[in-house]
């Protein structure tokens, strides 16, 4: 079976045919977890599964080596390049999708399998629940190792462990510095030991890259804007997200890891948004 949690995830997000090499760039970098998704829309899992079978012939990595993460996404979250039946009930299309991303990532099982979103906004609905009771059936089939949820508010979480459903192993978050760095759920997630994935760290907060606290850190360690901020994110207990398509920042993202934040910088950035 494959390894148990990446310190770093590469996003394979918005490549289309560039998907292929840069996940094989990334796996050559030194990423050791990837994630992507069986929604057309945004990602090419095909692709991916290209970039792995490229690594895995030249050596780079063996399949158990690499955290694989794929997502189930509902219909309205897809083109018409559906991995599903659209007329089946939710729980063929979990089944469906899940055998549909085995094929292109040319593997047997996945490592975690998440839900890419709820299916409302405002609350976790019976939909959800059906779909949720799926994946923990393709969890106990053994397609996939660890199970999570995607762009959820705390509401979900709470109305979902509420209503007795099994805990998600990750739950993975666009990461607002103005929200504290999503605190509120990152707050449920520590309590109950699941592991927080933020995603558009960066992207989503410009200001704190340039941000004068951020740039002294990086002055003093020798350090890009970037790199503070993927450090800070593992300080705090984050598994941080990049999609960065630039050899160069693949190496400094990674780089990141060997920063050395005291626990005063730490606070200071997570406080940056008040």
């Amino acid at each position: 079976m494959s390894t148990g949690r990446p310190d770093f995830l590469y996003g394979t997000a918005w490549k289309e045919d560039r998907t292929q090499a840069l996940t094989e760039l990334a796996l050559r970098m030194g990423f050791r977890g990837i994630d992507t998704a069986n929604q057309r829309r945004h990602y090419v899992e095909a692709g991916v599964g290209q970039g792995l079978a490229a690594a895995y012939r030249a050596g780079v990595v063996t399949r158990a080596e690499v955290f694989l993460q794929t997502k189930f996404t509902y219909q309205p979250g897809q083109d018409h390049r559906l991995p599903y039946d659209p007329a089946a009930d939710l729980s063929t299309q979990v089944a469906q999708s899940l055998v549909s991303s085995l094929e292109h990532l040319g593997t047997d099982h996945v490592d975690c399998y998440v839900l890419h979103g709820p299916a409302s906004g405002s609350r976790w609905t019976d939909a959800d629940a059906e779909v949720w009771a799926a994946m923990v059936k393709e969890r106990d089939a053994g397609r996939t190792r660890l199970l999570g949820v995607s762009n959820v508010g705390l509401w979900h979480l709470e109305q979902m462990v509420g209503a007795g459903a099994e805990a998600p192993a990750f739950v993975q978050n666009r990461c607002f510095a103005r929200l504290g760095w999503d605190r509120d759920v990152r707050s449920f997630c520590m309590d109950r030991k699941i592991v927080y994935q933020g995603f558009s760290l960066l992207t989503a907060n410009p200001d704190v890259l340039r941000h004068p606290l951020v740039a002294g850190i990086g002055a003093r360690a020798r350090a890009t804007p970037a790199q503070v901020v993927f450090r800070f994110a593992q300080a705090v207990g984050m598994l941080p997200l990049t999609g960065t398509s630039n050899t160069e920042h693949m190496k400094q993202d990674l780089a990141s890891r060997e920063l050395a934040l005291s626990a005063d910088e730490v606070r200071a950035i997570e406080s940056l948004a008040g």
